[in-house]
């Protein structure tokens, strides 16, 4: 379940679900509210709780709105958007529908947008679009560099390997053996590309940051590191 709370002239989305659980949860996240109840709370109880947590995350939000300030990016209708090497024109219709949808023809973005949301929320569909979007056309390549860099450098087993619209970080590995990587990188280098991808590959081998890791990483790409710099000095405008 989903309701929205207004703070500093802006609109928040609360996330709400019932579980198994003996307490109620609130926290305030990179994409909104969540609020966790006990099932066993009745109409009136959950009624309540769902009104108290709107009250905290408001004045929350109110005390320090930069805390909780998301870098969100705003697109036009006829925008050009550029994603490493590539170029797209971006055609934004609204449409009086509860969902969103967008697809590629050529080197245009098409996308249709519910007009029936906040303005927030249409613009979080169009990040949300773009990013998968763009991310289809990329996969095959990917996948390709991925299993390179792994037959040049690690010989380990893999098993799927995903772009993933995430904001907290630029990849990770999971002990399946499965590598992920955020689709922010896209507007990256190839060469920062490549590096996140040896990042997560020495991942199958070392679970955790060690020296072990690192040197694995040096091993692969010994200029690791400028490519890390450059992340964190252009990472931030890295974002769909």
């Amino acid at each position: 379940m989903q309701d929205f709370i207004e703070a500093n002239g802006k609109q928040y989305r609360l996330f709400i679900s019932c579980e198994k659980r003996n307490s109620i949860s609130i926290r305030i996240g990179k994409r909104g509210i969540a609020l966790k109840m006990p099932l066993h709370l009745d109409r009136e109880e959950r009624f309540r709780e769902i009104l108290k947590a709107k009250q905290w995350a408001r004045k929350k939000l109110e005390e320090n709105p930069e805390r909780f300030n998301r870098q969100q990016r705003e697109y036009k209708d006829g925008e050009m958007l550029k994603v490493g090497a590539e170029e797209y024109m971006l055609k934004i219709q609204f449409a009086g529908k509860a969902s969103s949808s967008a697809r590629i023809d050529g080197n245009s973005l098409l996308l249709s947008i519910s007009a029936n949301l906040p303005k927030e929320e249409q613009n979080s569909h169009i990040s949300t679009l773009l990013s998968r979007c763009i991310a289809s056309r990329r996969l095959p390549l990917l996948k390709e560099k991925v299993h390179n860099l792994n037959q040049q450098h690690f010989n380990m087993p893999l098993s799927k390997i995903f772009f993933k619209h995430n904001k907290s970080n630029w990849g990770s590995c999971s002990m399946q053996g499965n590598i992920n990587i955020s689709t922010r990188i896209l507007f990256a280098p190839d060469d920062v590309l490549e590096y996140v991808c040896i990042h997560e590959l020495a991942h199958l081998r070392e679970h955790n940051h060690s020296e072990s890791f690192w040197h694995l990483v040096e091993k692969a790409m010994p200029d690791y590191k400028e490519k890390i710099a450059w992340l964190k000095e252009n990472g931030k405008s890295c974002v769909f």
